[in-house]
């Protein structure tokens, strides 16, 4: 299912749920983002599929007929919508507690949210406990290649991207079939099929340079059964060497930075010298770009260069 269409199925499906009255077709129509706002017949076909689709899947949408209009009502009783209670063992509930900590934001919440406000500037009355809690999830990565990534892994779909790989500075391009985002001790990976190397390998998602493009169409790639993506990237190529970075830190400034420094040294110019851990450069220069211009790495060198190029890609 294409990403556009997964976000016009849930966004009906939010439209439905929140109003406190039904909703004709032509009132859909024009809340819910996704739907053609010329072609009459099109919509018409769209809706219906789009209504049997989330009545396989179990959700159900009541039609509602008054007698004092000419057009059906469309909308979901919560109660039937909503799953019973739930008791959960203390290890279970545990889980569920730590797979609710990877994830703070999803990519539908503010597709979900624009329905609702379409929705209420139609004069549409809509329940503000629906659009709010219940979809803000994130994941949290700063890798820019996560969201094109997750992306393809989730349709099937080839990428292309340039990629540094360990303990160097030459970038080649890589052709992979994605077969999962994973993370592994803080940092995230893909795993999956490199055309250019003929067999499966592991890419660091911080050593991705540049913008991923895909490759084909959807559906193209095939995940082998019992493959076990955490065990490709428990690869033995990974530096765990904690090294020391000086980084310039202007003063009065960055005060969590000074705080997780080994040491501050102050200086006489407006500037102080931290001292600060890091064991992956890519990772260091994430951080040091969020700062700005408050921060400048003077060693080591491919620290510094990390940042640099993290920095020339915001302006490009």
């Amino acid at each position: 299912m294409s990403r556009r269409k997964t976000e016009r199925l849930l966004n009906l499906v939010i439209c439905l749920l929140a109003t406190r009255r039904p909703l004709s077709a032509e009132q859909i129509r024009q809340a819910v983002p996704g739907y053609d706002r010329d072609g009459d017949e099109a919509f018409q076909r769209m809706f219906e599929r789009d209504k049997n689709e989330l009545r396989e899947i179990g959700i159900p949408i009541d039609v509602v007929r008054d007698p004092w209009e000419d057009e059906p009502g469309y909308r979901i009783e919560r109660e039937s919508y909503e799953l019973p209670e739930i008791t959960l063992e203390p290890d279970e509930a545990a889980v569920l507690g730590l797979a609710a900590q990877v994830w703070q934001r999803a990519s539908l919440a503010e597709a979900a949210s624009g329905a609702l406000l379409k929705l209420r500037a139609g004069g549409v009355a809509t329940d503000q406990p629906v659009g709010t809690g219940a979809l803000e999830l994130r994941v949290d990565t700063r890798d820019p290649a996560f969201p094109a990534l997750w992306d393809a892994v989730r349709d099937r779909r080839v990428v292309r991207f340039d990629y540094r790989g360990a303990g160097s500075e030459s970038v080649r391009s890589r052709t992979v079939e994605p077969w999962g985002v994973v993370s592994r001790r803080g940092r995230w990976y893909l795993a999956g099929y490199d055309r250019d190397r003929d067999a499966p390998r592991a890419f660091r998602l911080s050593r991705i340079t540049g913008q991923v493009t895909t490759v084909g169409r959807p559906g193209a790639v095939e995940v082998p059964e019992g493959i076990d993506l955490r065990a490709m990237v428990g690869f033995p190529d990974e530096t765990t060497d904690e090294r020391v970075a000086v980084v310039r830190v202007r003063q009065g400034a960055c005060e969590g930075l000074r705080q997780l420094a080994r040491a501050v040294h102050p200086g006489t110019d407006g500037w102080d010298e931290a001292e600060l851990a890091f064991t992956d450069p890519e990772r260091l220069a994430g951080w040091m770009a969020s700062l700005g211009a408050d921060v400048e790495v003077v060693e080591p060198p491919d620290a510094r260069e990390a940042v640099i190029r993290r920095l020339k890609g915001a302006m490009a």
